[in-house]
């Protein structure tokens, strides 16, 4: 076969077509030419078999073949490569293969002449370019031709409530006066409302620190809005001495006052709302000894739109965007939310729960730390996707759990569950779902238990101790022969208790009188008060009896201001500092921030008593071990110091008990106080009373005269009345007892 046979396409030799025919002594075989090959790919075949040569498709089998940025194109046994559009080749050919060792190189357009236009810049890419416009300029459609044009003229809403202008830097916006941009010279001017903080009275009175940082900011915010100045506020520094002041102020005496809760809050929110626009984008993160604060901040004239997350160790927040910035037709061109959480204001926000539905036996407290949550949008009072807030809990208990929100205008601040509910809840955390935004917490409903078991322990027991009270008021006051100093002590300790518990039964639950409900919480503090006091008058009395050996008793006048005056002056003083801690939501009695001022004194009596009692007894044991005691008068004195430490007992541990009642009581120890507590009075009269030989006698005289007229006791009762009235002169003139 010749050369020339091969290269023209239009023979056809016996092979067929895109053959090559190669003759051999005697016969023939064939071969598929170049870009042509069997199904099979036999590289060589005869005539006669059923092989044909098909076109081979080499931009299909190798998609590299013609090198990055450059075409391959096919073709009948051949293929060709071509470079993409904005690249050349290196060669300067349009067509090449692969083994021409050619590449492609990128075009750059932006070296032709004015390829933009004016105010605009060329930036070129790998095969292409852009045109960019200049700051301050926007991208304009004039028929089928683009340019760029001022945005001042394009756009004459871009500055809201102010001028455009243009500069080195872009359009810049110069706002009206009662306007502002918060910082950010090309956003929108939107109005400033430094009247948020127009009436601080209450401010002025309650929280003089805020007073103070509050007015500089009202001062400054005008300026800005008048153009007086053209310094705008530093958000983080005032950020970081408003919550300064937040940690002084949580730092002191709880507010107790729920009016001062609600100016406190609110003053927080309007702070946050006015300041938050002010700080740098993406916002700041701060935490102090009293507070945690997180602020996300967005600026620019696109709407932000999906969720943000804050986090803090006690709290979470969940919200859209879209809550944060508002309607799009108000949107100022910035966008603010911050969750502000207190470590120390549960106690001041304690007890006001008007505005919460509780269930029959269910007692309320806090369980989580208040937060505030403030949002730029002004309109926060019903939102169209509420937001989630997830509070973690203080006490780790399967109770029931409702989610409140500070409502200021609800006698003068309370809890309330309007617009929230509970979405999800355990033991160590709920979440909170509201359709509004303000200052939140998580209530803990506590459900007394054993109530009614403990009420009829009470009434029973307080209802004896009256009885026997009232018959140790009738011995103690009316039978002469048993009259002495040490008598009229347990006379006052019987009337003391005796009004301390007919007032307990009366008056301690009757709190729909605010008044009339501190006015018997301040008598039963007076009246517990004076039981203890004539308690530690008998302690002092026996100590002078053993111990310093004073004949002489006290003067009934000195008895009278130990026993009533100092619980006067007391109670006095406590109820001066704080009137309002005198009657709670549940009972007529005293406040946790007023109990130690009934605790106080009384655990000093207990302590000072037992000191009396174990010299007592000390100096006791050493007279009975003398060579020549007076046997008589010693064991007149042994058993008054018996009755007199099991009376410090009885007195004490009811106390003792009952300084676990303060926060959540064990059950044990509920019973304890109440048995304790009621059956006072008639341990009393068993200790002084039926505990009492002498006072045993009278009694069985009494029932003697009353019920056997005409036994001969009478005579023999005459004789020892009369013996009993010498003895008992000789112990008013002693101070000793009879027992």
């Amino acid at each position: 076969m010749s050369e020339e046979e091969d290269d023209d396409p239009e023979f056809v030799g016996p092979c067929g077509e895109n053959t090559n025919c190669f003759n051999t002594n005697g016969s023939f075989f064939c071969q598929c030419k170049k870009g042509f090959r069997t199904a099979t790919k036999a590289v060589n075949f005869t005539a006669s078999s059923s092989e044909t040569c098909s076109d081979i498709n080499e931009c299909g089998e190798d998609k590299n073949i013609c090198g990055l940025h450059a075409k391959c194109e096919n073709s009948l046994g051949y293929y060709i490569c071509f470079c993409k559009e904005g690249f050349n080749s290196s060669n300067g050919k349009n067509e090449f293969r692969k083994n021409d060792n050619v590449s492609c190189v990128d075009i750059d357009e932006c070296q032709k002449e004015d390829i933009c236009g004016k105010n605009a810049t060329c930036k070129n890419s790998k095969g292409s370019y852009s045109c960019v416009c200049d700051e301050g300029f926007v991208q304009s459609r004039s028929g089928n031709h683009e340019t760029c044009e001022d945005i001042c003229v394009i756009n004459n809403t871009i500055c809201g409530n102010g001028t455009c202008h243009h500069g080195a830097g872009g359009h810049y916006c110069a706002c009206h006066s009662g306007f502002s941009n918060y910082g950010d010279i090309q956003s929108r001017c939107t109005e400033m409302n430094c009247e948020v903080f127009a009436d601080m009275t209450s401010l002025k009175e309650d929280f003089g620190l805020v007073y103070n940082l509050m007015e500089e900011l009202t001062d400054q915010c005008k300026q800005i809005a008048e153009n007086e100045t053209s310094t705008d506020l530093d958000g983080e520094d005032l950020i970081k001495r408003l919550l300064d002041m937040i940690d002084q102020l949580l730092s002191g005496k709880p507010f107790r006052d729920n009016r001062k809760v609600s100016t406190f809050l609110d003053t927080v929110e309007d702070f946050l709302r006015l300041i938050g626009p002010f700080t740098a984008p993406p916002g700041v993160k701060k935490s102090f000894n009293k507070t945690d604060l997180e602020l996300h901040l967005h600026k620019g004239s696109i709407l932000p739109q999906g969720k943000v997350t804050l986090s803090q160790l006690h709290a979470k927040l969940d919200i859209q965007m879209e809550t944060v910035a508002g309607e799009p037709s108000q949107y100022p061109d910035f966008a603010a939310v911050s969750l502000l959480s207190y470590k120390m204001l549960n106690e001041s926000a304690e007890g006001f729960f008007d505005g919460v539905e509780k269930q029959d036996k269910e007692r309320l407290k806090i369980n989580s730390k208040v937060v505030t949550v403030t949002v730029s949008n002004p309109n926060t009072s019903h939102l169209k996707d509420s937001v989630l807030i997830t509070l973690n809990h203080m006490q780790q208990l399967n109770q029931t759990s409702y989610c409140v929100y500070w409502d200021s205008s609800m006698n003068g601040g309370a809890w309330s569950t309007r617009g929230c509910h509970v979405k999800e809840s355990n033991p160590n955390y709920t979440v909170c779902s509201c359709d509004h935004l303000s200052s939140f917490a998580v209530l803990m409903a506590l459900y007394e238990v054993d109530i009614f078991e403990l009420e009829v322990i009470t009434w029973v027991g307080l209802s004896l101790s009256l009885v026997c009270l009232f018959i140790c008021i009738l011995t103690f006051g009316l039978m002469r022969s048993i009259q002495s100093q040490r008598t009229k002590i347990h006379l006052h300790l019987s009337i003391s208790l005796f009004l301390a518990f007919a007032l307990f039964l009366i008056g301690i639950s009757r709190t729909e009188n605010r008044v009339a409900c501190a006015v018997v919480a301040g008598l039963l503090h007076f009246f517990f008060l004076a039981s203890f006091c004539w308690m530690c008058l008998e302690g002092i009395q026996l100590f002078r009896m053993v111990v310093l050996v004073f004949n002489a008793s006290f003067r009934t006048v000195y008895l009278m201001a130990a026993g009533y005056g100092v619980p006067a002056v007391i109670v006095s003083i406590s109820a001066l500092a704080n009137a309002k801690g005198y009657g709670t939501e549940r009972y007529c009695w005293l406040s946790l921030d007023s109990i130690w001022s009934f605790f106080g004194p009384a655990c000093i009596i207990i302590f000072v008593n037992i000191i009396f009692f174990l010299i007592t007894v000390w100096k006791l044991a050493q007279k009975f071990s003398s060579l020549n005691p007076d046997f008589d008068n010693l064991q007149k004195i042994k058993t008054f110091t018996i009755t007199a430490v099991a009376q410090l007992c009885i007195l004490g541990m009811m106390w003792i008990f009952g300084c676990f009642q303060f926060e959540e009581k064990p059950i044990a120890m509920s019973y304890l106080f109440t048995i304790f507590a009621s059956l006072q009075g008639v341990l009393i009269f068993v200790m002084h009373c039926l505990c009492s030989k002498q006072v045993r006698d009278e009694y069985r005289n009494i029932w003697s005269r009353c019920c056997a007229p005409k036994k001969k006791v009478y005579s023999e009762f005459g004789y020892t009345q009369s013996s009993k009235a010498q003895g008992s002169k000789s112990t008013q003139d002693t101070g000793e007892s009879n027992m």
